[in-house]
């Protein structure tokens, strides 16, 4: 005898509150030993501006509780980012039994490639794009003023560069996914390059900073990222069973 179709709904929407309770357990977990390195864990964040700033320059809080709540707010990153793993799997695992069989075997490769790639667009953006955009943002700054970044604007530009470079390095496998759910061709993905293109650059011009050297910087990798999600779909495509084959029960 079938389930009703409101008893399936309620016991989708309490699995789904029983993962999501545990995402949030998990990172909890993991913030309490990372709250007591926040001050630690923003002198790293703040490296790459220390680093182009005159000798003997620092940072300023203009807030009166900046100074505790910006390294509370990094150590809540620093924590999001450790269960990473543990999130997307909890996504993974939700969305599972409506998947075929051949689309199950790729859950953990996409959740492994999912956080490599994310951890690979922040670690991309740290050591590259923000020590050469702020040293290229240094050579203009006028030898007459003394530059002192605030902490919450610094942490707020850093925070969104971050997101926009871990979004970006997602694109493969946003393609894949595309492609082995049958909601766009390989060669549909083809046809749509100079679009992808042009947007790259869009998204590039709205999210970095006013300058070309950063624009550059996330709209090149964006575009050849997605040439090799096409590369990589291939394959998916490929070896693809018919969709009444492998379905889930």
């Amino acid at each position: 005898m079938t389930e009703a179709p409101q008893e399936t709904f309620l016991a989708h929407l309490f699995e789904l509150r029983d993962r999501l309770v545990r995402s949030l357990l998990a990172l909890a977990i993991v913030f309490v030993p990372t709250f007591f390195f926040a001050a630690e864990l923003y002198d790293l964040l703040a490296m790459p501006m220390m680093r182009t700033l005159p000798q003997g320059s620092k940072m300023i809080a203009t807030g009166v509780i900046t100074p505790f709540f910006i390294p509370m707010k990094i150590a809540m990153m620093v924590s999001f980012l450790i269960a990473l793993p543990y999130v997307l799997y909890q996504a993974w695992a939700f969305v599972a039994p409506g998947l075929y069989a051949h689309e199950k075997k790729l859950v953990i490769p996409l959740i492994v490639s999912s956080t490599l790639l994310f951890f690979l667009g922040m670690a991309f953006c740290y050591f590259v794009v923000f020590q050469t955009v702020f040293s290229f943002i240094a050579q203009f700054a006028p030898k007459s003023i003394t530059v002192a970044p605030d902490i919450e604007a610094y942490f707020n530009f850093v925070l969104g560069m971050f997101i926009a470079f871990g979004v970006t390095f997602e694109v493969p496998v946003v393609v894949v996914v595309l492609v082995m759910t049958g909601m766009i061709s390989v060669e549909k993905l083809r046809e749509i390059r100079s679009f992808v293109i042009v947007g790259a650059f869009v998204v590039a011009a709205i999210v970095t900073p006013p300058d070309v050297i950063s624009q550059l910087m996330l709209a090149v990798p964006l575009c050849l990222l997605y040439e090799v999600g096409i590369f990589v779909a291939r394959f998916v495509e490929k070896r693809k069973p018919p969709v009444d084959a492998g379905a889930a029960p």
